[in-house]
């Protein structure tokens, strides 16, 4: 079984740059052979101590982007550690509430940080599409909008009405637009023809 390495505990993560190296170095010491999930995102476990030295870095980084430099890396002792093993852990700590919450509401169990990020990624993904198909679906559908024609009766003037301002509402349309345009409509010449075609 491979040794496990760790900081005495009357040294204090993050306090200064002696033991920032020291915990780099032991970080370096111990990165090969730590290959459980569970183990390395414990409090004390190898990606939690690497993601939490990374964040104090790139806190400290004189770069907007918070992009931690090759020499620092090395200062560190952790420019030998993969570095997609190093952005994995970083986004661990800086997502840790969310990644400890979806770990214990998770049937399976996870094998690496990279299976995790892609199954928090696929549900997450999943729950925006579930939201926006709820979303759509608390808008009023055409045939809530207007129910003339859906009944074999025929629809009272009040119900037409009721047709028109719910389809004005649904569209944004101004209902005096609607008046003028039904006052445009030339209804005389409309019954005249339908008398024409009866006769015919």
């Amino acid at each position: 079984m491979a040794k496990s390495v760790s900081i005495s505990k009357s040294t204090k993560e993050g306090t200064s740059l002696d033991t920032l190296v020291k915990e780099g170095k032991a970080l370096y010491s111990i990165w090969r052979q730590t290959n459980s999930l569970k183990d390395s995102t414990k409090a004390k476990g190898f990606d939690t101590r690497l993601g939490k030295l990374l964040q104090e870095l790139k806190a400290q980084s004189p770069l907007d982007s918070g992009q931690i430099s090759r020499q620092t890396l090395a200062t560190y002792h952790v420019d030998k550690i993969d570095r997609r093993r190093r952005a994995e852990a970083l986004w661990f700590v800086e997502n840790e509430t969310e990644c400890r919450d979806f770990m214990k509401s998770s049937k399976k169990g996870f094998t690496s940080l990279s299976a995790l990020q892609k199954a928090m990624a696929k549900a997450s993904k999943e729950a925006k599409a579930n939201s926006e198909a709820e979303a759509t679906t608390e808008q009023p559908s055409k045939e809530e909008v207007s129910d003339v024609g859906q009944s074999k009766s025929k629809p009272s003037k009040d119900d037409i009405v009721q047709s028109i301002i719910k389809a004005c509402q649904y569209s944004g349309i101004d209902l005096l637009d609607i008046a003028e345009a039904l006052m445009e409509i030339d209804t005389v010449s409309e019954a005249e023809e339908a008398e024409t075609k009866v006769a015919a």
